[in-house]
């Protein structure tokens, strides 16, 4: 009778995750001297784990005397839980002997979901098949879920198949597998098939086009879930459509799910506050990202992260090295993100010395181990401060395989110093040891040997770019204007305004010309055409059909937000510097790899990117 009133307490806390209720019945129990009860050691080890106390469970159970099937399915469930999976797995693999039953495979399974780790996943899916259990359908949902988180998606749909009983669970992890590995026409249809569809159902699909970059699909399902009344019960679809606007820039549509999140009550919510914070940002609203910033009630280090690479991406590096200082006497400690948006901040304004210093205290003061990207923005830093001999050395030592476009910022670096020996020796290294698969590489390269005037080897990188027989994405760029969103290609002359937008684009040349004597950089064209050719293609860039229509149709004096799909190419970026100044206005242009604030004749970049 008195282990049945233990059994029934110790229920109710891993019910009402109640730690504290747990320790106390656990030192009854240690006091009468029951705690080789195997019931009751085993739901001890499973209220630890529920209460996310998984140190305590692993304590418990290595001080159990035996140990059934139900033990370690409570102690490795406990483990995954806190996120400790790969002790779920060295633990089960020291084991002697064990035959894992239904309940422990799933752990297993759900340990190498966590992890990513489809080779493990594998070698549980085949111990599963020769078992006793192999017709569970619990177990063969959470193999469809493992491999739809390990992008295969294909073998994920064979489990599926074989499950008798296809439990929502199943359905919906499938779906979130052929999302987010972009196969939207599969994810569709079988989302449509699926008999009963929850709110879980619908984020599952919403989320997964959001993370393979499907951000306009992703609203398309949205808007869908809306016109079918679904409750918003949990904020992590809004939190999703939310990453969508930040992903595409599209600052209409994110204060629409901002407006949202506060008319559903969940403005309170960290992790909805931590994503409009990144949204605006991306957004180029830092005023708003800062506002939402300084409103929350609680914050943790996503929190001051994301407003630290928002100000660091938009150029605003003492702004973002001041809040650093302030995470640090808040005493939440950094993370590798942090620290990428810190070394990227004093590149924009040549702090060597402190992002040299912030890079030794990563692993020094915090522990974390720079990562290539940690190497790259300290590169990037060196290459703009001139020190290109120390950027070398950097390059040369780091414990990562420098790829692509670490050397092309190095290479880039030389050519902004006017390090043309340096540069073409570095060039022939990134020649003969890479296949460069960026377009804008071969660019960089011709423009090394140009400088060098190694003519051959320049028409060599020009016939190798050819020989990629390079299909690239048309360039479009859109802006918004008075809250509507207007979109222009390249080359597009078909626009209603068309006439108007040449007009002023050609106002706007000659002003150019006579108070900046600006001349068309041709060498962006990579056409074989002639010269008065190649202008009118520079001439009609997305980018400038976009400012200019802002100019027409916008409020006066209002900053013009224009983002491109491509990078924005050097005589853009040098039309847009003469643009802001002639007009008086601040253009913010968010390209495929960085935010360029063009104001008075000045970008943010300092015309290095």
């Amino acid at each position: 009778m008195l282990i049945h009133h233990y059994l029934h307490q110790l229920k109710l806390c891993a019910r009402n995750r109640t730690l504290t209720t747990a320790k106390s019945l656990h030192a009854q129990i240690l006091k009468i001297g029951i705690t080789q009860c195997i019931p009751l050691a085993n739901t001890l080890v499973n209220v630890y784990g529920k209460c996310s106390a998984a140190s305590h469970a692993l304590q418990l159970f290595d001080e159990m005397h035996h140990r059934d099937h139900i033990a370690w399915a409570s102690v490795l469930t406990a483990l995954n839980q806190a996120n400790l999976s790969g002790k779920t797995l060295s633990m089960f693999c020291s084991s002697s002997g064990l035959r894992p039953d239904d309940f422990v495979l799933s752990a297993l399974v759900k340990a190498c979901a966590n992890l990513g780790s489809i080779k493990h996943g594998k070698q549980v899916h085949c111990r599963f098949i020769v078992s006793e259990y192999s017709h569970d359908d619990v177990v063969k949902s959470s193999l469809v879920d493992m491999y739809s988180k390990c992008d295969s998606p294909d073998s994920a749909k064979v489990v599926f198949d074989s499950i008798r009983v296809k439990s929502t669970i199943s359905w919906t992890a499938l779906v979130s597998g052929f999302a987010k590995s972009g196969r939207k026409e599969e994810a569709l249809e079988l989302f449509r098939n699926m008999p009963i569809k929850n709110l879980y159902s619908w984020t599952a699909l919403i989320s997964g086009f959001v993370q393979s970059g499907k951000g306009l699909e992703a609203f398309s399902v949205f808007t869908e879930m809306r016109r079918e009344s679904v409750h918003i019960l949990d904020p992590l679809v809004l939190s999703s459509i939310v990453g969508a606007c930040a992903n595409m820039a599209a600052s209409i549509a994110g204060r629409q799910v901002h407006g949202l999140v506060i008319s559903l009550g969940f403005y309170s919510c960290l992790f909805i506050s931590n994503a409009l914070i990144d949204m605006y940002a991306k957004c180029s609203d830092v005023i708003a990202a800062k506002d939402i910033f300084s409103r929350m009630r609680h914050r943790d280090v996503v929190s001051w992260t994301s407003l630290i690479v928002g100000l660091a991406q938009h150029g605003q590096a003492e702004k973002a090295l001041a809040l650093y200082e302030k995470i640090v006497s808040h005493g939440v400690k950094p993370n590798e993100v942090t620290f990428v948006g810190l070394i990227y901040a004093c590149s924009h304004v040549g702090f060597v010395a402190k992002g040299r210093e912030l890079f030794q205290s990563m692993s020094k003061d915090y522990g974390i181990r720079p990562s290539l990207q940690h190497y790259t923005c300290l590169l990037d830093l060196l290459g703009r401060s001139g020190l290109i001999d120390e950027a070398e050395k950097l390059i040369r030592t780091m414990p990562f395989p420098p790829d692509e476009p670490t050397w092309a910022a190095l290479l880039s670096a030389c050519k902004r110093q006017g390090k043309s020996q340096m540069g073409v020796r570095f060039a022939d290294h990134l020649l003969s040891c890479f296949k460069p698969r960026d377009p804008s590489t071969y660019i960089l390269l011709s423009n090394v040997y140009a400088s060098a005037s190694l003519w051959g080897k320049v028409s060599e990188a020009r016939r190798k770019l050819g020989d990629m027989e390079v299909r690239k994405d048309p360039g479009y760029s859109s802006v918004e204007v008075r809250k509507e969103t207007e979109v222009f290609y390249a080359g597009e002359t078909s626009h209603p305004l068309k006439e108007e937008i040449f007009g002023l684009l050609k106002k706007l040349e000659e002003d150019m010309r006579r108070r900046n004597g600006y001349v068309p950089d041709t060498s962006w064209i990579l056409h074989d055409m002639d010269e008065q050719e190649k202008e009118k293609l520079l001439f009609w860039h997305s980018e400038r059909s976009a400012v200019a229509y802002a100019l027409l149709k916008g409020v006066p004096g209002s900053p013009i937000r224009i983002v491109k799909n491509l990078r924005v190419c050097g005589d853009c970026h040098v039309v847009m510097k003469h643009i802001s100044e002639i007009t008086e206005r601040e253009i913010i242009v968010r390209d495929a790899t960085r935010y360029h604030h063009f104001k008075g004749g000045k970008c943010s970049c300092n015309d290095f990117w």
